[in-house]
């Protein structure tokens, strides 16, 4: 046998040797096959697991509908006097909570007060003109009732000298009287009828300065209700020289100071009421479900942990850009549909009072769409 031979029977010798025996590698297989028998039924356990929780996720997530698209909205408006004056005082500062009726400043009212009690002095002049003119009204009832007495008196007295008259008349005629009682008897017709005259154009005049009398009241009377409004103005310019908070809300970005020449109309601050809202964009995609009165859940970005309740008010008919200045025009060609996002009001109800809340400041809002418990709440209540 050659060397080459020998050394090749040598090394197959030495492998054979180093192999693991057959009961060896037999005592050493179940324990093999149950590690890897372990290994399988774990991770089919974890995908199951996975499996069920991302089905309890997904029932759970369905019955809601959020966004970061949101912010409070409120209808914030300046504050400015009626009237122009010099301010006394400002009891208020920046970011002060009022209550309705609250005095945000002051004007000096001095100038005010004079001119309302000048107001007050013409309604009293007023006034007085009316009773001056009922007072001449009723004296000149009186000479209308006598002139018309004194008419009615002469009238009598005319009938019976046209009587007298024409009896002396007849008398003279046939001789049984004198010509100079019958002269007299028409003399005393011509009398009578003269007084008569006189009377009647007495009543007429008296008549007349009654109606002047009326007349002038009626002057009067709208001379005072002149008055009295003028009056009343002045002093609603009295009460304007209290700045007043019209509702409940936050002063803001104050410029008012004791001092300052406050003209009408100029801003004395800003104001946000405490009625407040927030405005959501939701994708369009999202609104299938949604409908006013859903409950929903507001986490506020400025108070992490915090949370608050409200529900839907309106959903907004027609995208956000709709109703911009500048709409967008698709009709160009060059047309790429993208998802629109909507307005979604959505009232806080019972806004905490404890933290400032204000326009502009960022929200999530959580709306529940589907008022039928999920799994996972199921699970959870029975645990």
């Amino acid at each position: 046998m050659s060397n080459v031979q020998l050394e090749r029977l040598r090394l197959r010798r030495k492998a054979g040797d180093e192999r693991p025996s057959v009961a060896t590698t037999a005592a050493e297989h179940p324990h093999g096959l149950l590690r890897r028998l372990a290994s399988a039924i774990g991770a089919g356990a974890l995908l199951l697991l996975a499996a069920a929780a991302g089905d309890v996720y997904w029932d759970h997530a369905r019955h809601f509908q959020t966004t970061d698209d949101a912010f409070i909205a409120a209808r914030q408006f300046a504050v400015a006097p009626k009237v122009a004056g010099y301010l006394t005082a400002v009891p208020v500062t920046d970011n002060q909570h009022v209550a309705t009726g609250d005095v945000i400043a002051r004007i000096d009212d001095r100038d005010y007060r004079v001119a309302l009690a000048n107001a007050e002095a013409l309604v009293a002049a007023a006034q007085a003109g009316i009773q001056d003119i009922d007072a001449q009204t009723d004296v000149q009832k009186a000479q209308v009732a006598s002139s018309r007495a004194q008419l009615e008196q002469n009238q009598s007295k005319l009938v019976y000298a046209q009587q007298q008259a024409e009896r002396y008349g007849t008398l003279t005629k046939e001789g049984w009287s004198s010509q100079q009682t019958g002269e007299l008897a028409e003399a005393e017709l011509y009398q009578q009828r003269a007084a008569v005259s006189s009377s009647q154009a007495s009543l007429t005049v008296a008549q007349r300065q009654f109606e002047a009398l009326t007349a002038q009241r009626a002057t009067a009377v709208a001379r005072l209700q002149q008055a009295e409004a003028q009056r009343d103005q002045a002093r609603l310019n009295l009460s304007y020289t209290m700045v007043t908070a019209a509702q409940p809300g936050r002063v803001v970005q104050l410029g008012a100071a004791v001092g300052q020449y406050a003209q009408a109309g100029t801003a004395l601050s800003m104001f946000v009421p405490d009625e407040i809202w927030v405005v959501a964009n939701f994708k369009e995609t999202q609104l299938n479900n949604m409908r006013p009165g859903e409950p929903v859940t507001l986490a506020i970005d400025a108070y992490p942990g915090r949370t608050v309740v409200g529900h839907v008010a309106s959903v907004q008919p027609g995208s956000g850009t709709a109703f911009s200045l500048l709409p967008a025009e698709n009709a160009t060609g060059n047309y790429v549909k993208i998802v629109q996002r909507v307005p979604v009001k959505v009232v806080i109800d019972n806004p905490p009072t404890d933290v400032a809340l204000g326009p502009g400041m960022s929200v999530e809002p959580t709306v529940r769409i589907d008022a039928s418990p999920s799994l996972f709440e199921r699970l959870r209540s029975r645990l």
